[in-house]
Parts: C-alpha cells; sequence; structure tokens
C-alpha cells in the first residue's frame, strides 16, 4: 500500500506531463444519450487532448456520431475525433462524410478499415465501390483535408486477421506513409506485450506515438467476451481479480479502479505519458484513476494556485 501511495505522490508531481484522452459511443436512446453527457460533462474538466466518439459497423451509427460530435463541438471547448470506417459506404460517400466534418471544424479522424457489418470474425469484403483498407482511407482523408490529423488502431497481440507480425507491422506501416500522426492499440492486459510491440514498432522504423488503449473493466464477463473477439489475452492472474464479484457491483467497481491504476502507474514507470481510456460512456472508474495519476479538473488546479498565491503573497 504504502508503495502504491508513494507511486501515486510521483505521478502527482508530474502530471502536468502527462496526457489523455477519452473514447465514447453515441447513444441509442434518450436514457444513454443522457448517460453519455453526464459523463462528458464530468470528465472535460480534466482537459483530454481530444475525445473520440466511435462509428458503428457498416455506417450503421453515422447520423448519431455526427450528431453527437456536432454537440462537442457547440457546446464544448472539447477537441472531437470522428470515428470513420471503409465499411459499407462508396468513396464518394466516404468522402462526403468527410467533407461534412471539415465543415463543420472537426480536425482529428479516427481513420479505421471497420469490423465486418456481420461482426468481429465474419469474412471482411470491402465494399466495391469503397476503401479497401484503412491505409486508402488515411491517404484519402489527407488528400482532401491536409489540415485534419488523422489517428489510427494498432494492436499490441496482432489483429485477429494478421497471420504474423511482419503481416502486422507491414499495414501499421502503410497507415503511417498514408499520413497517419497517432496510433491507439486495442485494449491490453499485459504491460509486458505492449512494450515488446513497441520494440518491433521501433525495429521497423514507424516512428509515430502508439498510445494504449485502456479499459477500466465495468463488466468482466462482458469485457472478457470482447477481448476473446478482439484477440487480446486475458492474464490468469487478471480473471483472479474478479472471481465471485459476478453478483457484486459495488466491489467489482473497486476492484477494477484498483488493477487499472496498477496497469496505468506500471506504464507510467516504463516511460508512458499518453493514455486513451475507452470509457464505454461512463466516468467514474475512469475519472477515478485520472485523480490517482495525479490529474485534477482544470478549474480546481486555478482555484488551488491562486489560494497558494495569496499565501505566499
Amino acid at each position: 500500500m504504502r508503495e502504491t501511495i508513494d507511486r501515486a505522490s510521483r505521478n502527482g508531481a508530474g502530471a502536468s506531463a502527462l496526457k489523455v484522452s477519452f473514447e465514447f459511443f453515441p447513444p441509442k436512446t434518450p436514457a444513454m444519450e443522457e448517460t453519455l453527457w453526464a459523463s462528458i460533462e464530468r470528465l472535460a474538466p480534466l482537459a483530454p487532448s481530444f475525445v473520440s466518439v466511435t462509428y458503428g459497423a457498416g455506417g450503421s451509427t453515422r447520423e448519431r456520431t455526427h450528431a453527437t460530435v456536432s454537440r462537442i463541438l457547440t457546446e464544448t471547448a472539447l477537441k472531437p475525433a470522428a470515428h470513420l470506417t471503409c465499411v459499407g459506404a462508396s468513396k464518394a460517400e466516404i468522402d462526403a462524410v468527410v467533407d461534412g466534418y471539415a465543415e463543420l471544424g472537426v480536425r482529428h479522424i479516427v481513420g479505421l478499415r471497420g469490423d465486418p457489418v456481420e461482426g468481429i470474425g465474419a469474412v471482411y469484403r470491402p465494399h466495391p465501390e469503397g476503401y479497401a483498407q484503412a491505409s486508402d482511407l488515411v491517404s484519402a482523408i489527407r488528400s482532401r483535408h491536409p489540415e485534419i490529423e488523422v489517428s489510427v488502431s494498432a494492436y499490441a497481440e496482432r489483429h485477429p486477421e494478421s497471420r504474423d507480425w511482419q503481416t502486422e507491422l507491414d499495414n501499421l506501416k502503410r497507415k503511417v506513409d498514408a499520413g497517419a500522426t497517432r496510433a491507439i492499440t486495442q485494449f491490453f492486459f499485459d504491460n509486458d506485450l505492449y512494450s515488446a510491440f513497441l520494440d518491433r514498432v521501433a525495429a521497423a522504423g514507424i516512428d509515430i506515438p502508439i498510445v494504449p488503449g485502456i479499459v477500466p473493466v465495468q463488466n468482466f464477463t462482458q469485457t472478457a467476451k470482447f477481448a476473446e473477439k478482439a484477440g487480446a489475452s486475458i492474464p490468469s492472474w487478471f480473471a483472479a481479480r474478479f472471481e465471485g464479484l459476478e453478483e457484486d457491483a459495488t466491489t467489482r467497481q473497486l476492484v477494477a479502479a484498483a488493477v487499472c491504476a496498477e496497469q496505468v502507474f506500471d506504464l507510467v514507470d516504463r516511460g508512458v505519458n499518453e493514455f486513451h481510456f475507452y470509457t464505454m460512456n461512463r466516468a467514474d472508474l475512469v475519472y477515478a484513476i485520472c485523480h490517482l495519476l495525479g490529474m485534477r479538473p482544470a478549474q480546481a488546479a486555478t482555484t488551488e494556485a491562486l489560494s497558494l498565491g495569496e499565501k505566499v503573497g
């Protein structure tokens, strides 16, 4: 316990050097929309670098993604990053979406190939008139709107469709060569796998930031199912932390915060200073972890600094 407190104190002292970003998904119902905006309101004072909004398979949430991004732009000071995929749309349709975002004022897109319409695990088939791969999409975005930054995905444990590491790294390199400036990883729970991935990326001559994607576990059973489909392993020690908590939401929440904070602290100790949190549209766990990292609401930090100045004066 003392070690955890000491590490939290050290990290708090350098919290200003840390960067965080948050991912949300567009709501389907009025109740979900209320939850989303409560979470955005809760996390916004932590001054994230950006907040991303996901895009459903086959463009199934295109309008809702656009509406959420638009509201973030008009009602908050946050910088939204709109997800966009190649699936289920022609080049002309995707170009129109990109142009619309540019006109709206969006200056950051997360460009993805996307999962098959049938879901993860199904065979991916490019739209006959569309962009085949993420690298094609990135190139199109950058050529049409050079002012738009493009982030892409990366996989610390390889994409489920990559037959080997060379295939994985070649794909990432194509996206970088097309104009991507940042990669965000699929979530992972073993930091050694992430460190090994960084070594592979560096050896391949890829020099963009590889930001770790972090998921606080809201529901272990659901997370485990998604991890299996996404090719993310769950260490036995990690699973053991949640044993017997299926019906104990309160304890599960506390354990989830502790486990996630432990992972993030270890990454900070390894020199990582930027994190992308998959919030699942819920703020409490993410906020708690950021607090442990030493991050404080911008207004509170300003008030504290002014108070200190008055005392010194």
